[in-house]
């Protein structure tokens, strides 16, 4: 999972000005808003485990088609980066797992 970050002028109610606001994203879907002068904000409420879980869904069933692709493309790039792939897999795996665990820990609260 992703989360970023965006700020943005737009029109608050609360100060009946155009005023700075914080934009958070989770997989590029705005999560919530908030104004910066007045710190009032807005939640959307989703369900951040269903957000991971069809993440996780997508990937899983998206990566065969993705290295059939990627060895049409460039087979001996392929098999020349396919050693180092192998071996640092479970690092890149860990580390999104961790990226993941963090952000859906911040939003169950």
């Amino acid at each position: 999972m992703k989360s970023s970050e965006m700020e943005a002028n737009l029109f608050c109610i609360s100060c009946n000005d155009e005023t700075p606001h914080l934009i958070l994203y989770i997989n590029n879907k705005i999560e919530s808003v908030e104004c910066e002068d007045c710190q009032r904000g807005m939640v959307l409420n989703r369900d951040i485990m269903k957000e991971f879980y069809n993440e996780v869904y997508e990937r899983i069933s998206s990566k065969p088609s993705r290295i059939t692709t990627e060895y049409k493309e460039d087979l001996s790039g392929f098999l020349y980066k396919l050693p180092i792939r192998i071996v640092s897999k479970p690092y890149r795996i860990m580390r999104d797992l961790n990226q993941s665990r963090k952000i859906i820990r911040r939003f169950k609260k």
